[in-house]
């Protein structure tokens, strides 16, 4: 669907259409800033809260089907009657939380309770609206019938992982803690609403897992302050008789060099003090190399103090599902 926008998107523009007064001062936004993405997130979020019902019949997220010649109609006449609105909305960020990287953090976390079977504290770097703090909380099954998490999860993951069969723990999670420079509260109709129009209208089973995880966030508090990946850091403290874990999925990547070379450092001096009851661990989802010569893989990566031995666990999709365990 939003294939077939943009492709429409582009000509529109190009023939002077609607859009060039919707993204006219735009222009010179560099190709990171994603107007694409922010332009159909902008409209999306106009879809869900009712205010463009000439495009709800054609869009999956309400319950509509997409249609390329009659949604396109639609969707011009949104930019052509709403331009100022979405003007101002195409200045915010795009803002996700993908609930399927919980995969990486859930199976990570079992991982390591298999050497450190300590009570966690989950320290997540870049948590947006903070829903993979309560990856503890989501079913997890398995193409052969079995699953991990609990059962009556609103948030169910299908086909979650194969490869090593992990050893099924009763995680004990005391303290969940994120930060984010521009966090989103899930628990307002706000920002239920931002998390949710980023999300592709016609991809049914994100958005399901969206809405499930909306629902466990009202039950299950999580702390996610608004600072920056060092300030953060910074402040995490090891903790008698807990494991430590500093968490983060696909944001690494958006740190300057600078910053990713403090940040690891940052670790490893808290890593430097951690014992065998108050150890730490670093478990990420992030696009990295085997080998300086390999191509790139979103890669699940463990490392654990005290000695900072770090290990390669598996492999996973960008939005974490499906995950294969090494």
């Amino acid at each position: 669907m939003y294939a077939d926008l943009l492709r429409r998107l582009v000509d529109d523009y190009e023939l002077g259409g609607a859009s060039t007064t919707v993204l006219a001062g735009f222009e010179s936004y560099p190709a990171d800033a994603l107007i694409g993405l922010r332009l159909l997130g902008s409209v999306h979020r106009l879809v869900l809260s009712g205010r463009a019902p000439e495009l709800a019949a054609f869009y999956p997220s309400v319950g509509g089907e997409w249609d390329a010649v009659l949604g396109w109609e639609a969707f011009e006449q949104v930019l052509a009657a709403r331009g100022p609105e979405l003007r101002s909305l195409l200045t915010q960020a795009p803002q996700t939380n993908e609930v399927g990287r919980s995969i990486a953090l859930y199976g990570g976390l079992l991982r390591l309770a298999e050497s450190v079977p300590l009570p966690v504290r989950l320290f997540e770097i870049g948590a947006s609206g903070g829903l993979n703090l309560r990856a503890d909380q989501y079913r997890y099954n398995l193409a052969d019938g079995t699953g991990y998490g609990p059962a009556d999860s609103p948030v169910v993951l299908e086909g979650a992982w194969s490869g090593r069969e992990l050893t099924p723990a009763a995680l004990r999670i005391a303290e969940r803690v994120g930060s984010d420079i521009a966090p989103v509260n899930p628990l307002s109709e706000e920002g239920a609403l931002t998390l949710t129009s980023y999300v592709w209208p016609d991809m049914t089973a994100r958005l399901k897992r969206l809405r499930g995880a909306l629902e466990v966030v009202r039950k299950v508090p999580a702390d996610v302050r608004r600072e920056d990946a060092l300030s953060f850091l910074r402040n995490v403290e090891l903790a008698e008789g807990h494991v430590t874990v500093v968490w983060h999925s696909v944001m690494w990547q958006y740190l300057s060099p600078e910053e990713q070379a403090a940040g690891d450092e940052l670790i490893a001096a808290l890593g430097a003090g951690a014992t065998p009851t108050a150890p730490l661990a670093r478990l990420c989802l992030e696009p990295m190399r085997r080998t300086p010569e390999a191509e790139p893989e979103f890669l699940i990566a463990l490392q654990v103090w005290p000695g900072g031995v770090r290990r390669i666990l598996g492999r996973a999709d960008p939005h974490g599902l499906p995950a294969y365990w090494e």
